[in-house]
């Protein structure tokens, strides 16, 4: 039986770990990006649709433009904290967004 030394054994388990970390953090990474891709698919088509008022298109322009944002910090670094409250944000920008509409539908019905 060869004996490792415990000084190369623990070095290999941090590597191997270290490697594991990556693997699972970029997989995290792409799974969440390509959420997000879908989200930004949705509100783009949102913001260029004709039938919405140009208000509302604004907004959803920004809604689209903040995704992009936070695909681009989860693209350049993995900070969980930080990708919560960007998603928080989002989240209180989707609700603001769908509040003012359903405010102007029906103001616009009852005229």
């Amino acid at each position: 039986m060869v004996k490792i030394p415990r000084n190369s054994m623990l070095k290999n388990r941090v590597r191997k770990l270290r490697t594991e970390v990556k693997v699972d953090t970029q997989k995290i990474r792409d799974d969440a990006i390509k959420s997000l891709q879908e989200l930004f698919k949705l509100a783009k088509a949102q913001a260029q649709d004709e039938k919405v008022k140009l208000k509302q298109r604004e907004s959803w322009a920004r809604v689209a433009a903040y995704i992009c944002q936070i695909m681009n910090g989860i693209a350049t670094r993995i900070d969980e904290q930080q990708i919560d409250k960007d998603l928080d944000r989002l989240e209180e920008l989707i609700n603001e967004v769908t509040a003012k509409n359903k405010t102007q539908t029906t103001g616009t019905e009852n005229q």
